[in-house]
This record gives C-alpha cells, structure tokens and sequence, in this order.
C-alpha cells in the first residue's frame, strides 16, 4: 500500500471531491479560511497532503497490515520504543521527557509519581478567573450566561498540558462511558455545568468508581442532562410518574449493562440463552430515587431559580416546599432484588441505591472492560478482562471499585505490555481523534503564551476532528463499546472498533484539512522553527526536529517513536521518506535558504499522524 501513495494522488484527490462537503486537500483555502503558505519549497506538500490522505483512508478502511518486528518482552528497565508505547496507553500523549522519565523509573513507579499527583487547577476556576479573548469581558459576564464560551479552552488546556496527564486519560475514558455533553446542557451557563462536571471526573478519576457514581448522582450537570433535576415523586391526581432517564442509563451504560455477565465480561447463558440484566419495573423502582434532587440555591430558597456558575458546581440538594411536602418519593423501592425502605430522606435513600447497585457482580467486568478499551484494546481476551475485573471487586485490601487499582492492573497486564502482541491481528484499537490531536500537541509541547488555549470549535467531522471533550452527540457517546463496522473484515472476524463509528471520508478529509492547519501553522519563515496559530495563539515547539530534517530517514525515524511507539511498518516509514525527499531547496530565493527543511518537517508530521500505525495504537 504505502508504496503505492504517490501512484494513488488522483484516484484519492478524486474520490474527495466527488464527496458532498468535503474539501480538497492541498494549498488552497480550506473550510477555516486558513491556507499554508505557497512558499519555496512548499509546492509538493500537496503531494504529501494527498499521500497523507491515502494512507489516513486506508487506516480507517482496516488497511496497513504491516506491523513491527515483534520483541521478547523487556525485562528490566524498558526501551524507549516500550516507555513511548506505555505513554500511549496510559496519557494523552508522549514526548521525550516523559519517555526518559518512564525508562529512568519504572512502569509501577511512573505510575505511582502519577497517582500521588492530586486533582488540581479546576476547569471551573479557570474559567471563573480568565476572559473571553475575543471581548475581554470575563467568562463569568451576564452577556456569556447562555453560551459556551471558555469551555473547550479549559478541556484541551488539560489534555495538552497538565502534568497530572494519566488522570487526564482516565477522565477521557469516564467521560465517555459515564457520559454528559455540554450540547445538550441548555439554559443558563452550560460552560460553567460542563467545567464543574469534569472536574468532578478527574476528582474521582483514580479514587472510587462507587465514590464517582454517588457525586454524579447530584451532579447539576447529570440532573440536566439526563432529566431528573426537579423531578417529582407520582402524583396519582395528575397522573404522573418519575422521569426514569437517569434510572434506566445508570443500570445500562454506566454500572451493569443489558446481560449478566461472568466475571471475565463473558454473558451467562441460561439454556443457551442471554439473561437479562434488569427489567422494566426495576427502572420504574430505581427512579423513585431520583426524586426532589433540585439546585442548590444561592437564596435558601430551591424555588427562586438565580442559578450562577457557583450554583452549577455544587452538588444538588432535596426540595422542601413552601408547605413543607417533600417532592422526593418516601416509600419503599425494590429494584435488582433488594429494597430501599421506605421513610429515609432523599440522601439517605440514593446512598443505599448506589450501594444496592454497585453490589451487582455485572459492575466490575462491565466497567473494566470498558476501561480497557479506552486505555489499551478494543478487543481484550476474557482472561484479561477477568483479571482486571477480579482486582475491580477487590484490590488485594478488600476494597471495591479502587480505580488506581484497576488502572494499574489495565497498564501492568501483560496483556498491554508484551511485545508480541504488535503481531497479533486482534490487539488493539483506533486512536480516537482527540488522542491523535493531543498525541501530536504533547509530543511538540504545544503552549499559548496569551492564555487562550483554544484550538477553535473543532468537533465537527467536515472542518475539525470530529470529536472534542463533553460533547458527545447523545448518552451513547461518540462511538459505542459494541461498535461493529458493517461489511467488513472486522466484522467478519467477529470483532469490534468502537472509534471507527466516527469514520467516514467526510470526517477522515476534515481531520486532515484541521491538522495540515495546525501542522503548517503558516509560519514557513518564522526565524526560529516554532509555528504560532494567528487565531488562538497555541505555539507549538519544532526546534528539536531541525537538526534531523535534512535526514529524511533520521527524521521518520524520531517521528516514528514520539507519535507511533515505533510502530511504523519498515514500508511506511520508506514511502513517508521518499515523499519528503521531494521537497527541496528550489534555489529561487537565497534569503529562505533552508526553509525548505521546515516544510519537510511538517509534511513529516502530517504524514506519519496520517499512518495506518498511528491511526492503529498497539
């Protein structure tokens, strides 16, 4: 295949302009109104746009077969081909430092460095103490109460900087298992729902999973989304019932699922036959719960709604009304075979749910294989799930739902950490758009020195990635766990690719136009090799590249181990150097002598993210 990219330029260039609302990829102005500058040099980056595109089409098309000779596993301290391959399963991206800083200590002592980092620098402080660069007026300002301005700044800020980053990736993985989207967070200061729910996540990242179901189940931002702020015990004279929303999606997608499951994630089998989880009246119990949960008011009084962004990060509390009728349900509910009695007040009574809940035997392989998907592999054998999951339910000190437990035992596994699953065709999982983008940000210490750190509105698949944090198109996050793509060899395998549900040549081309933008970043003759985005100002650092970039190979080379985990097949990284070799110094301008390595540069990048082996995390 690879060999093949620069043969392939027009039959690839064709079919993305025979696609509805896809733009071309090469020089001219793209969809953000932004274009790479046609300077010396510069004029085959089309070509390295166009062999970018064909390599990008086939990684998500389940190409690229092609993997690395695979290793004995290491023993002792690991290479840096193994700290870069960790990194990748266990940040949001690497860079030399923290490839060092992995070989130097350790895998378990790495992590314990990670772990020891408390949950700091609150998104929702952020957002509390900084203004909107486009006005100067703070983000908390009466003129934002019903935007979303401030948000992704605050979400990619983290993902690209934080030097807590394995919670940052644990965060990501719950985000998009235990899901809110700001999109659907209407009225008044959804930044400020979005920012207090996600600090909520990386609070309890790497504490307990039973801790983080309780603080989402007063969470303002849960409330709204799924419903049941404000909602009310049945009313037999109006013939109403609770809001079931969060009742039904706290039993399927965030504790136990739809089938009983064996402790390695396996369903049980009754006469051959799946077994359900839960039934319909186990919904309607459950939501009695969840009930008379409202915001907590600034006044004293739940029924004078002056809801600030300091309201919409404190947990919400019962309703007592004027008459002093309590609007949460008092009786007795029976759900997955026990009962909460009836006469506790609403606290008491969700703390006893959640317990009733988190006993099921579902809870840990449902939640652990989950968390291996987003960490290491879409398809993990049973015995991998199994011994996770056995850690889920006890973490050697009798302890239930201990996540740095569970993370450590998803990382150390030798499942993730033996080489010779680089070889096996059904190890691990597409690299979803957020990871690829925070890969290449981490890899090249991405900053913004005017504080903005927004990389612009970017989930959308025609003119973004396709994907962005909170914000998710539904409940059932950008792709599901399940995800079968039809017609193909993944299929017929019997086999998943969750992330491959947000693949599409629409998203595939606009992935590509936004990260040529950000690769090139229009500065071809900056003096020094750093590239500054004119629109947000995230300045990201190239410096290291330059001695290598008259190397083709060297360059592919160190390229390979901070993007890929040196999984670069041997015929990639040949096709990837021969398309930069192409771009050289034309001789028609002595002042830009030696631009031309720059562009090579970029193209290198653009290429290598492009790759089949990046696209693919092993």
């Amino acid at each position: 295949m690879a060999s093949q990219i620069i043969k392939n330029q027009a039959i690839i260039s064709e079919k993305i302009n025979s696609t509805e609302n896809v733009v071309e990829i090469n020089n001219s102005e793209t969809n953000s109104g932004l274009k790479p500058k046609a300077e010396e040099g510069i004029g085959n980056l089309g070509l390295a746009s166009a062999a970018a595109a064909a390599l990008l089409l086939e990684a998500c098309g389940g190409g690229g077969s092609a993997t690395s000779t695979p290793t004995t596993p290491q023993v002792g301290a690991p290479t840096a081909t193994e700290a870069a391959r960790f990194l990748t399963q266990a940040t949001t991206g690497a860079n030399r430092t923290l490839i060092a800083e992995v070989q130097n200590m350790g895998y378990a002592a790495w992590l314990d460095k990670q772990f020891a980092m408390p949950a700091q620098d609150k998104h929702w402080d952020w957002m509390a103490t900084h203004n909107d660069p486009s006005t100067g007026k703070p983000f908390t300002h009466i003129d934002f109460r019903f935007n979303q301005n401030g948000f992704d700044a605050t979400a990619w800020r983290k993902l690209f900087s934080a030097p807590d980053t394995l919670r940052q990736r644990v965060a990501l993985a719950l985000s998009e298992i235990i899901v809110v989207s700001i999109d659907g967070l209407d009225g008044d200061w959804p930044q400020f729902r979005a920012a207090g729910y996600l600090d909520l996540l990386e609070k309890h990242a790497l504490g307990n999973y039973k801790d983080l179901l309780l603080a989402v189940s007063k969470d303002p931002a849960m409330g709204q989304y799924l419903t049941f702020a404000y909602n009310e015990k049945a009313n037999v004279a109006k013939g109403s019932k609770p809001d079931e929303n969060y009742a039904r999606e706290l039993m399927q997608l965030f504790t136990i699922g739809l089938v009983q499951l064996n402790v390695d994630g396996t369903p049980k089998l009754v006469n051959g036959a799946q077994v359900e989880s839960y039934v319909q009246d186990d919904i309607s119990q459950l939501a009695r719960i969840f009930t008379g949960w409202v915001w907590d008011s600034p006044v004293g009084n739940p029924y004078i709604q002056r809801l600030t962004p300091t309201t919409l990060k404190t947990p919400m509390v019962q309703l007592i009304d004027i008459s002093n009728n309590n609007s949460h349900e008092t009786g007795s509910s029976t759900f997955l075979g026990s009962t909460v009695p009836a006469g506790l007040n609403g606290a008491a009574s969700l703390v006893m749910a959640i317990d009733i809940i988190f006993a099921h035997p579902n809870v840990a392989p449902f939640v652990s294989r989950q968390l291996i998907q987003r960490l290491v592999t879409s398809n993990p054998i049973p015995a991998y799930v199994g011994r996770v999951a056995a850690v889920f339910n006890d973490n050697g000190k009798g302890i239930k739902g201990d996540l740095k437990a569970v993370v450590r035992a998803i990382l150390l596994d030798d499942e993730a950490r033996n080489q010779a699953n680089l070889s096996n065709a059904q190890f691990g999982k597409v690299r979803e758009p957020i990871l690829r983008f925070t890969a290449w940000a981490r890899a090249f210490n991405v900053t913004s020195p005017n504080g903005a750190w927004d990389p612009e509105y970017i989930a959308a698949s025609d003119w973004g990635i396709g994907q962005g944090p909170l914000r998710a198109p539904s409940v059932f996050n950008f792709f599901r766990p399940g995800y079968v793509p039809p017609n193909s060899s993944i299929a017929s395998a019997g086999l998943v690719a969750p992330e491959l549900q947000l693949a599409n040549e629409t998203s595939v081309v606009g992935y590509l136009n936004y990260m040529t933008n950000k690769v090139f970043s229009y500065s071809a003759y900056s003096a020094v090799p750093k590239a500054t985005d004119k629109f947000t100002n995230l300045t990201v650092d190239y410096s290291s590249l330059l001695p290598l970039a008259a190397d083709t190979t060297a360059l592919v080379k160190e390229l390979n181990l901070l993007l890929t985990a040196n999984q670069l097949s041997a015929t990639t990284a040949s096709s990837i150097s021969t398309a930069l070799s192409t771009i050289t110094d034309d001789g028609k301008a002595a002042s830009h002598s030696g631009h031309y390595l720059k562009n090579r540069i970029y193209a290198a990048i653009l290429l290598v993210l492009a790759a089949p082996e990046c696209i693919v995390s092993k």
